[in-house]
């Protein structure tokens, strides 16, 4: 089973449920693959410290011009759909953060003056805590795509019995590549009106995607209710509902498992492990 972990803003308890979701599964005697999508900010190794024994680098194809075979046609700027290269004056530039490396301009170069050069984009990383598996991807600083990357680092996961996908925040590319395939998605809020108008962006997300899903409304007490009636409107499953807990910030701030620090939490956790493998049998 995959689970996939997202949330329509940043700051609602994601990594915190993902992290110790994959832990309790660990201990329970599953085969558990924690994979941290949110390439951009990784932050799920700081609670499960993992010991890495692989890490390599990752890189994208992009257009590199030989000047002196360049006829300067322009056919390579008309194809590019992401002006990632333009003919200007004369002169052919290229912009490889742009590049979604289709190859277009490679082909219709009448003059054989483009090739695919490789350039780095990010790391690949993966190691194990304890019985846990860890998987997870690092962005270069600057690089404007992280899909590209959260697609490898997907890809990468070994086989288990239980995938626990930490998607970025929001709904853009990454987001919608990290939680594609999915057996079901949980969606972590927080009973705000912020919280609540970026779970209905999200919400749109994954249903455009048909993917099963419901929601975990985190800090349930410290705002209003209006999340809990969105979700009844829409025939949302909600499927818990976790108590503010100044214990499970200070364990955070620590970078340690929640779960082994406030035993209320663990026991809301383990009654949302439950509940998704409900879900997965119901499919």
């Amino acid at each position: 089973m995959r689970i996939a972990i997202a949330s329509g803003k940043g700051g609602t308890g994601k990594t915190t449920v993902a992290v110790n979701l994959a832990y309790l599964a660990t201990s329970k005697g599953l085969r558990v693959v924690y994979v941290d999508c949110d390439v951009e900010e990784p932050n799920g190794h700081i609670f499960l410290k993992p010991g890495i024994t692989l890490s390599r680098p990752v890189g994208r194809l992009y257009p590199q011009v030989d000047e002196k075979k360049c006829t300067r046609c322009g056919l390579c700027g008309e194809i590019c759909q992401y002006s990632a290269i333009v003919c200007v004056a004369g002169t052919v530039i290229v912009y490889p953060e742009l590049c979604h490396a289709c190859g277009g301009c490679l082909l219709v170069c009448r003059a054989g003056a483009i090739r695919e050069g490789t350039r780095k984009t990010g790391r690949l990383e993966a190691g194990q805590s304890g019985p846990l598996q860890f998987v997870r991807g690092v962005l270069e600083v600057g690089e404007a795509m992280s899909a590209p990357l959260v697609r490898r680092v997907k890809a990468s996961a070994p086989e288990a019995d239980l995938v626990i996908v930490d998607s970025p925040p929001g709904t853009s590319c990454a987001v919608i590549e990290s939680v594609r395939g999915s057996d079901f998605v949980a969606l972590v809020t927080e009973p705000t009106p912020f919280g609540l108008s970026d779970l209905q962006l999200a919400v749109e997300m994954v249903r455009a995607l048909h993917l099963p899903f419901g929601v975990v409304i985190n800090r349930s007490d410290s705002g209003d209710r209006e999340t809990r009636a969105y979700c009844r409107r829409h025939g949302i499953d909600v499927l818990a509902e976790i108590p503010d807990n100044r214990r499970v910030a200070e364990a955070y701030s620590r970078g340690v498992l929640a779960c082994e620090a406030v035993p209320e939490f663990r026991e809301r956790l383990e009654d949302l492990l439950t509940r998704l493998a409900g879900c997965e049998a119901q499919r």
